[in-house]
């Protein structure tokens, strides 16, 4: 059906029906008892008003935050929270202050005084402990062991007592190593007091923060601090991604690994039962692993940066 020619008597009765509805925020009744018209009338003209251009509705956030690439994201994955940081990523250590501070507020923004929080240590998490305001008196949780990283940032026990310390909550932290030369002294390790309390925790965590690492050299903290046959063992299991020390598969499947049981660190099936687990990459060489991350159901929220967000929805 062709449409209704509008005059400009027509455009300016539209026009003031629409400043009045959306502007002023007036009824539809209200506007017709004004005009002398029905409510059915005007909710046409309204229509016809934005069919035209007339109004035009926009969605705007004035700031740092891509909210249509956001919501693509947790969209596209089905997932709690997401956040696109709009940043320049041609310096490493400017962009993880920049989506430390975004993840900093967001868990500001959700934690209650009835979460537990986990922490798994990566530089993106640490970037976020250094801006977290204090919490509510939030108890704070270490889920993976130490990895010594030459001139890096805080370690995990370091970025745990930070946060709880900010917080005014109890800090479960161990001085553990993540990866060890055997099973056996792995499992001698987990039954040390300061990690078994530590991983006494691991259910009542409800909310968690981790890094995402790309089975590559220079992608991933762990693997370049595991020897180069553990490193080609996970490549030939089909590993691409690991998430708190748990491997994970191009299409998401959890990995078991030799390497698994050398390491001190919550587990896949541990990992799934945790409510949210907030992700913090950056980097677009790691989309392969950032989508296997989100296919995997154990990430329920991420915050990243425009390029990498691109480039996990292109893929």
């Amino acid at each position: 059906m062709a449409e209704e020619r509008v005059g400009p008597a027509g455009i300016v009765l539209s026009a003031s029906i629409a400043r009045r509805y959306y502007l002023d925020g007036r009824s539809k009744v209200e506007i017709a008892d004004e005009f002398g018209l029905s409510r059915f009338k005007v909710a046409r003209l309204l229509d016809a008003a934005r069919r035209s251009g007339l109004v035009r509705i926009e969605i705007r956030h004035e700031g740092g935050i891509d909210v249509d690439l956001s919501v693509r994201l947790r969209d596209r994955y089905g997932l709690q929270h997401a956040v696109v940081v709009d940043t320049p990523d041609d310096d490493d250590a400017s962009l993880r202050g920049h989506l430390g501070r975004a993840a900093a507020g967001l868990l500001a923004e959700v934690v209650t005084p009835d979460d537990v929080l986990g922490l798994a240590w990566a530089r993106a998490v640490s970037a976020m402990a250094e801006a977290l305001p204090p919490l509510p008196g939030t108890p704070v949780v270490q889920l993976t062991g130490v990895l010594s990283v030459p001139g890096g940032p805080d370690t995990s026990v370091d970025v745990v007592r930070g946060v709880a310390r900010a917080s005014g909550g109890t800090a479960y932290v161990f001085y553990a190593p993540f990866t060890v030369p055997d099973a056996a002294t792995a499992a001698a390790l987990r039954r040390q007091p300061e990690v078994a309390r530590a991983f006494a925790q691991l259910p009542h965590v409800t909310r968690a923060v981790a890094g995402v690492g790309l089975w590559a050299p220079g992608q991933s903290t762990l693997y370049d601090a595991v020897s180069e046959d553990d490193r080609a063992a996970l490549h030939r299991l089909g590993v691409v991604a690991d998430v708190s020390g748990v491997f994970l598969s191009a299409d998401g499947e959890p990995v078991p690994t030799g390497l698994s049981a050398r390491m001190i660190g919550i587990g896949a099936e541990q990992l799934r039962q945790i409510p949210e687990v907030l992700v913090v990459p950056y980097g677009t060489a790691k989309a392969p692993a950032v989508r296997a991350a989100l296919r995997s159901g154990l990430v329920g929220g991420i915050v990243t940066h425009t390029a990498l967000a691109h480039a996990v929805l292109e893929g």
